[in-house]
């Protein structure tokens, strides 16, 4: 039996633009772990079976590693959860990834990592982010990854709104075109570049997916209460400060739970 967590992201700046000819979005986009994780139990099974929570993105990643060894899917899975569902924190992602890299370590034969990377992709986006540790800049339609050299000592307050219904990704993408989204995509990725240049995680471009995510008033309180950076992670509507101060973050974070469910946590490499 083995026993993993799996953590959250955030997106630190996300730059979308046109949506390509396979259906997916130009992005450029800084994805962190953060120290809110699901525990993932997982050992040899007559069959898959997955428990806890009905996860169908570790299904569809355990499926295609089954196929892809030549063997029978069989793994028990049990998912707890502490990562919001649906909220933009990537938990599906990560609980696939972790899924995968484990069920794989049982192989008589495992997959490299370079297969795993390919299995992931068919999965979803974020999926291979999770595969391998540290901060990681995104982009093509989310394949392309490049390991960061990012200063981690900072807090985060992740805060998803209670009164705020999560609508798909897919959906937020739409009204990103309707809204007329995609131009000047270049120009905002290389803003993102250039503040990962220097290092300066304030200097990132805001989440462009905002206006169709309707909104991250939450984040605005964030700033109020002392945060160096807050935007929306990926599509919401979960939102997040940056702060270099613990007790500034306890205290913005307790002037929103009314309104929220807060987490006070860390970056994780």
């Amino acid at each position: 039996m083995t026993h993993v967590r799996a953590h959250a992201k955030i997106n630190l700046g996300l730059v979308a633009g046109p949506r390509r000819d396979d259906g997916l979005h130009q992005v450029a986009t800084v994805l962190q772990r953060i120290d809110l994780a699901d525990e993932i139990t997982i050992e040899e099974a007559d069959r898959l079976a997955v428990t806890g929570f009905e996860d169908t993105l570790v299904t569809a990643a355990l499926d295609r590693l089954a196929r892809a060894a030549g063997v029978e899917p069989g793994w028990a899975v049990d998912i707890r959860k502490e990562i919001p569902a649906a909220s933009g924190l990537g938990g599906g992602s990560s609980d696939a990834a972790a899924a995968l890299v484990a069920a794989n370590d049982t192989l008589p034969s495992p997959l490299p990592l370079a297969r795993l990377h390919e299995l992931a992709a068919g999965v979803g986006a974020d999926v291979p982010f999770f595969l391998e540790p540290g901060p990681k800049l995104a982009e093509g339609g989310g394949e392309r990854l490049v390991p960061l050299d990012l200063r981690q000592d900072f807090v985060v307050v992740v805060a998803v709104p209670r009164d705020r219904e999560k609508t798909s990704t897919a959906d937020v993408y739409r009204r990103f075109d309707e809204h007329g989204g995609g131009p000047g995509f270049e120009d905002r990725r290389a803003a993102l570049l250039a503040a990962l240049g220097t290092g300066d995680l304030a200097a990132l471009p805001p989440n462009d997916l905002v206006e169709a995510a309707r909104g991250a008033p939450l984040a605005e309180d964030l700033r109020a209460g002392g945060a160096f950076q807050a935007d929306l992670s990926g599509a919401g509507p979960a939102v997040y400060g940056l702060f270099d101060d613990r007790r500034a973050a306890v205290d913005a974070g307790r002037a929103v739970e009314h309104r929220a469910s807060v987490w006070v946590t860390e970056p994780v490499w």
